[in-house]
Parts: C-alpha cells; structure tokens; sequence
C-alpha cells in the first residue's frame, strides 16, 4: 500500500506506528529506493520463524491511510490533524497542562526531533517536500495545530535542577554556617558558665566575708552604745555649760552697768579689767572678744558706728537685749485645722518656689522661678511692689527681723538683699559655685545665712558685706538652712540624707542627725524651738526633739515628696506642701492628720499667717491660695 501512494518517507514514530512498519526494515527499504533516486515504502513481514530473536511489539492502527497522489496530500493532513486533536483531547483527561508555555508547531517539532535522533539525509527530505507545498499553496499552517513542548517542560525542568543545584549548594553553605555559629556559640555559652560559676564562689566568698564583718561590728556596737551616749552626755553638759556661761556674763554686764552708774569715774577701767580676760577666756575657742565690743557699743555709740563700717560684725551673746520678734511669734491661740480655700492669687508665670509673711504687717512676699519676687496686700492680694535682679529663678526668700529688707537666693549663685522701701538692691553676696537652695536672717539683722547645691554653707556678715565663715561637711547638696530662734545656732538639711546642728561663731558642726532613708528637702524649728520638723523626697516627716537631739516621731505621708514644712504661731500644727498638691496639717498634739486639697499641680512652698487664722501655698502654677 505504501508503494502506491508515492509519498516521500517520514520518519515520525506516529506516521510509522500508523502504518504498523518497523523502523527497521523501513530504513533498509529506504536506503534501497535513494540509490534509485526514488523513496518508497515497502510493507516487509517478519515472521516468526526468522533468525532475529528480537519480539517487536505491534501498534494497531485501523484507522490511519495516507491517500495517493499529491492531490490528496490535504486529506492526509486533515486526517492526520483530527488524529492530533483525538490525542490532545486524550492527553487533557491524563496529562497535566503545561504552565501556559506556547507548545512547538508540527514542523519544529519533525525537525527537533530528526536532528536530535541524527537523521539527516530525512531531515533534508523532509524539509524540501515541507517547503516546497508551503510554496505550492498547498498546505496552510495556521491549518496545523500544535504538539505538546514536552522538550521545553524538559528544559525547564533542567533548569529548575539546576537552580534547585545551586539552592542546594547555597543551603549547605548556610547549614555550615549555622554550624560553625553554633559550635560558637556553645563555646561562648561554655566560658559564662564557667564565669558564672566563678562569680557564683566569689559572691558566697564575699557573703561569708560580710557575715564574718558583721559578727565583728556587732562585738564592737556595746562599745559604740555607750560613746555615744557619752558623747550625748557631754553635749548635753556643754549646751547647759554654755548657758550658764551666758548668764554669767549678762550678769557680770549688769553688774557692771551698775557700778559704772554708781561710780562713773573711779570704776570705769576696773569693771573691764576684772570682766575681760574672763570672757576671753570664755570666748578663746570661739571668736574674739564680745564683751568689751559690748561695752564699747555702750560707751561710744558714734564711734561704734563708724567702727562696723569698717570692721565684721559681733555675734550677739546677751540675745535678750535685741528686740524679741521672733519669740513674739508664740501665743496661746488654739490651733485651727478646717482651713478651706477662700482667695487664687495669679502672681507668676512660672511655680512659686516660697512664700514669706511680714512679722507686724499684712502683706506677704513671694518669690518664683520667673526671676521675680513681689509684694503682695492682704487679703485682697493685690501687687504692691516687684523686684528685679536676679538673672535665673529665685529658690528662697527672708525677710528682716524688722521687716524692712529682704534676702533672696538664686539659681544664678548669688544671695542678694533689697530695701522693701525702695524695692531696689541693696547689697549682692557672691561666693558659691552652684545655685543657692535657701537663705536666713540671724535674730541680730547683721549676718545672713544661706546653703547651697555645691554641698556647703555660708555665713554673710552685711555690715562688712563678706562672707565671714563657710560650713563644710556635708557630702551632698545642702537644700536648706535656718537659724535656731534668738541664737547663734545653725540647722541644715541635706540631700546626703542628715541634718546638722552648727554654731555659726566658730563655723563647727556641733551635731548630725540621721533617720531619714531619702533626700531631706527642708527643716524648721518651732517657734519655742524646742522641736525640728524635717520633710524628705518621699514624703517622709520627722519630728526631732532639739534639747535631747533624738527623733520623735515619723509620720509618712508618701510616696508624692514633701517640699516643705512650717509650724503655726502655737506651734502645735505642721503644714507641709507635698509633691501631688495636697496640703497635709498635723496635730502635734492628737496625732491627727487633715489634708487640704486645691493645688492642681505640684505644692512647693506653705506658711502661716501671724495669727494662725490664715494659711497660704504656693504651686507650681504659679498661684498663691489663701486658706481661711
């Protein structure tokens, strides 16, 4: 059937699979034709008794003919396209669709196919027949459809194990990696160990060592019990000691008086030759001689005058003979504890950081961080007179025993002192290094005492306008400072946690008192004096018993700090400001604690007024509120 259609020989496995030839013997026949320069295909039978053993597998394939002629050469293809559409539809039931990759067209795909199988001279056959019908206008190729890209899935499927190759490799280097990092790490995890260990003996080594240390202290604390009560004892005998003393000498100073009076002329010298060396005996370890300065005051007020303009002030030693107005403080008013928020007195722009009310007058000063201090009318809390000077915010603020000058500290380092007359200033103390948290008058009006954040103290005398003595020991900030009414007594609080008792003529620290676990931010005497009041940093209030040096009580009204605290005219209620704007009053007698609350921020600064009648504070919003 084959030698009657003429049709040159294809070598695709469909074509021959249809026509049920082997390959073999349609090569031989083939190879036999060209030498005739003709191609024909034979049919060739193999039977079985032949003398190849090879079994070849049989393709039915009924349905298949190629027709002769050229003329039919269209009918064969149609034939041959439906054949490709039944497969394909076949290969859609079982086979999966490529990833939307264009398959070959029939011609590339004969030709891929003979090139890579090496069958040239049927290649070239082929591709002259092809061609020479594409030329003819016999066959159309968008007639043809297309064979599955299975060399392309192929090629791809080379290229992802070749990609899949290259991931492998880089995987592996990343696992050597990890290992290396975590034979590393193992290492490093190895060497804390043993450190921990080690740091492990050498913490139970030192925990012994302090075990050991704390068993030796506590053999010496019997020792240290009673040298400190010693030490107690003998203050105690130096204080009553020195009081003695000072009546000694204002009677000694009557006497005198007295004698002058008696005879002006003949016992004038002799009085002062029996007295002096006594007193300076006395005063040897504590400053010059102050009895013949008093004296001489006596004898030549003129004279005297002209003297302390050029010459240091005199501590007083007879306090009685200055006006008593801080004594004058005390009276029998009972004590008032329902204050409720009468007046709002908008004085700054920024926190108010202390208030002071006038000793005979109803007026108050209050200064702020805005660099301003001003004078304020009472009740109605109109502005009377303001200040200017200082170059930063002003902490604290004194006012004269009489009342007519103020002192003022500052952040800018120096303590300044103004006429309240004028409101200009009148005198600048310069000498510490960092800001100065407080300052004070002595009872005297000739020295002013002032603490500051370089963890020092310092006393100024006005009339030489310098600075006549520093007070060091304390290890940290000193945040506030105050005299001991009508003495030459000296009280500092400090952020190193302790109080200190000074005597401001020789400069020394007399005693400290520590209980405090915080900051001490202010400390106050009561207007007898016989009690310290103390705040901290955590709310934290103490009070202190002066003549015995021991603590009281403690009352803690935490965590929000207490900034400040200040006795009433009785002496019998402490108002303190804390940290979250509540004002806390005290009864010293019952015990009993009342708040007051109206600050909207931060309470810095709390007094009371002469009578007791009224309570003033000051926040960090800038208001004063009068509480009656």
């Amino acid at each position: 059937m084959a030698s009657q259609q003429g049709v040159p020989t294809s070598p695709l496995r469909v074509l021959e699979e249809a026509l049920g030839m082997n390959l073999t013997a349609a090569g031989e026949t083939a190879d036999a034709v060209a030498a005739e320069g003709a191609y024909y295909l034979e049919q060739v039978t193999i039977t079985e008794a032949s003398e190849d053993d090879y079994e070849y597998e049989e393709i039915a394939d009924d349905n298949f003919s190629i027709p002769e002629g050229e003329e039919d050469l269209a009918k064969a293809i149609q034939i041959v396209q439906e054949q490709a559409t039944d497969t394909q539809i076949l290969e859609e039931k079982t086979v999966l669709p490529s990833n939307n990759l264009a398959p070959e067209v029939i011609e590339d795909f004969l030709c891929n196919f003979l090139i890579k199988m090496g069958m040239t001279r049927t290649l070239d056959c082929f591709q002259s027949e092809w061609y020479e019908l594409i030329q003819k206008g016999v066959t159309e190729l968008k007639d043809f459809g297309n064979v599955p890209d299975v060399y392309t899935q192929n090629m791809l499927l080379e290229s992802d194990i070749k990609n899949l190759k290259k991931d492998l490799k880089h995987y592996k280097q990343a696992a050597d990696k990890a290992r290396e990092d975590l034979l590393k790490t193992q290492k490093e995890r190895d060497f804390h160990r043993m450190h921990h260990k080690r740091i492990v003996q050498e913490k139970n080594k030192l925990i012994n060592d302090l075990k050991g240390l704390k068993l030796h202290y506590a053999s010496y604390e019997p020792t240290i019990r009673v040298l400190h009560e010693k030490h107690h004892a003998l203050l105690k005998q130096k204080m009553l000691t020195s009081l003695q003393r000072d009546k000694a000498v204002e009677q000694i100073s009557r006497h005198s008086a007295t004698s002058r009076h008696m005879e002006p002329q003949q016992s004038y010298h002799s009085p002062e030759i029996r007295v002096v060396p006594s007193c300076e005996k006395e005063n040897t370890p504590e400053g010059p001689p102050q009895k013949g300065l008093h004296e001489a005051k006596e004898q030549n007020k003129s004279k005297t005058k002209i003297k302390n303009n050029t010459k240091d002030s005199e501590f007083p030693t007879d306090m009685k003979s200055n006006p008593n107005l801080y004594l004058c403080k005390e009276n029998n008013c009972p004590a008032k504890l329902d204050y409720k928020l009468n007046n709002i007195f908008r004085l700054h722009e920024l926190p108010v950081s202390c208030i002071v009310v006038h000793p005979c007058k109803d007026i108050l000063v209050s200064c702020g961080e805005d660099h301003l201090w001003k004078v304020v009318g009472l009740p109605r809390g109109n502005v009377l007179l303001t200040g200017f000077g200082h170059t930063d915010w002003l902490s604290n603020c004194c006012l004269h025993p009489s009342g007519n000058k103020l002192a003022t500290s500052s952040g800018d380092t120096t303590v300044k002192l103004w006429d309240l007359s004028k409101g200009n200033c009148i005198l600048t103390f310069e000498g510490h290094y960092h800001a100065v948290w407080s300052c004070a008058w002595h009872s005297s009006g000739d020295f002013v005492a002032s603490s500051s954040l370089d963890t020092t103290s310092k006393i100024w005398d006005v009339n030489s306008e310098r600075c006549r003595c520093t007070l060091y020991g304390h290890k940290d900030s000193v945040n506030s400072i105050e005299f001991f009414p009508c003495s030459n007594t000296l009280l500092t609080s400090s952020a190193d946690k302790s109080l200190s008792v000074w005597d401001a003529r020789t400069g020394k620290c007399e005693q400290s008192l520590y209980g405090h676990m915080h900051s001490i931010n202010d400390a106050t005497f009561t207007p007898r004096g016989h009690i310290i009041a103390s705040c901290d940093s955590c709310g934290v209030t103490k009070l202190w018993d002066f003549r015995k040096l021991l603590p009281i009580v403690s009352i803690d009204v935490g965590p929000s700090p207490g900034n400040e605290v200040n006795f009433d005219s009785s002496g019998r209620v402490l108002a303190q400001a804390s940290g979250n704007g509540v004002i806390h009053l005290l009864d010293l007698k019952s015990g009993q604690i009342h708040k007051l609350v109206g600050h909207e921020n931060e309470a810095h600064t709390v007094v009371f007024s002469r009578d007791g009648e009224n309570l003033f504070s000051g926040g960090s919003d800038g208001t004063v509120r009068m509480w009656s």
